[in-house]
């Protein structure tokens, strides 16, 4: 019995061809092996994999972080850094850790002119390298300003510390202005991009004005944008008005910009100017 090796049609006894498909037949062809459908096999189970470690924790190059912090009453300025640097006041380093170095340049002409002026002092010393760095603690505030390429008009001796983004240099008021206001001729200047310590007697209030004006009676405004000007006048139009009402020259801000005051010293401040009045006044009548 001969199967057709083409279709499996069983054919008749001699057959040649297959009478189904036509197809030409050898003799004794075997009937072809059907392949049964087997089911799928089910996918391996997934292997599972650990993810790879997170790289080792590495701090960016030129990183600097302020932060103040409190003790014992006291406020200071910590400054962390990798391998960067920043500029800061006169003796304002209190201490330092890790690799860190001090340099302190002669200033030019002009510096030693505005700390004659501003009275703060001409040498600004830099603090570079990777470490943590203290700076001297205040019964003040510091305030951590982040200037984005601005300009800045500060107090006398209200200036800090900065990172090296930031130019410190000199404004000069109006002759009336510096004479009257408390505030003297000339006052510092900071411009660029980057933060700014400032210290104050009190913490800051931000005042922003839009085409207007604040007056201000003392010198308690630590630091305005130089787009704000400023000026002192008289508290009221007249002189017998002037006298009568207690109030007589008064700064002025006027324009578009803000302004930064410290309308009061905080406690311990207050604390520290009422014992030292009271120790003023024991001296004063111990030498009568």
């Amino acid at each position: 019995m001969a199967f057709c090796g083409n279709c499996g049609t069983r054919l008749k006894d001699g057959a040649v061809f297959c009478h189904e498909c036509g197809a030409r037949q050898d003799a004794g062809a075997a009937p072809p092996v059907r392949q049964t459908m087997q089911p799928p096999s089910a996918p391996p189970p997934p292997v599972y994999q650990a993810p790879p470690p997170p790289p080792p924790a590495t701090a960016v190059p030129g990183a600097i972080k302020f932060s103040v912090e409190e003790k014992q009453m006291l406020k200071m300025v910590k400054v962390e850094m990798q391998n960067t640097m920043f500029r800061c006041e006169s003796g304002a380093m209190y201490y330092m850790q890790g690799n860190l170095q001090i340099e302190s340049k002669m200033p030019s002409a002009g510096g030693l002119l505005k700390s004659m002026v501003t009275k703060e002092t001409a040498f600004k010393p830099t603090i570079s390298g990777t470490g943590t760095v203290y700076l001297e603690p205040s019964f003040g505030e510091f305030t951590i300003m982040d200037l984005r390429n601005e300009t800045w008009i500060l107090d006398k001796g209200a200036y800090y510390a900065s990172e090296m983004g930031i130019e410190v240099g000199l404004w000069t008021n109006k002759a009336i202005s510096g004479l009257f206001s408390g505030e003297g001729f000339f006052q510092t200047q900071v411009s660029g991009t980057g933060k700014v310590i400032v210290v104050s007697n009190g913490p800051l209030e931000e005042i922003n004005l839009v085409n207007d004006r604040l007056v201000v009676d003392g010198s308690f405004a630590v630091a305005r944008t130089a787009g704000i000007e400023f000026t002192v006048n008289k508290a009221t139009k007249g002189l017998f008005s002037s006298w009568t009402s207690g109030e007589g020259i008064v700064n002025t801000f006027t324009g578009t910009g803000k302004v930064l005051i410290a309308p009061a010293a905080n406690r311990h401040v207050t604390m520290m100017n009422y014992l030292g009045s009271i120790y003023r006044r024991v001296i004063a009548i111990k030498n009568s």
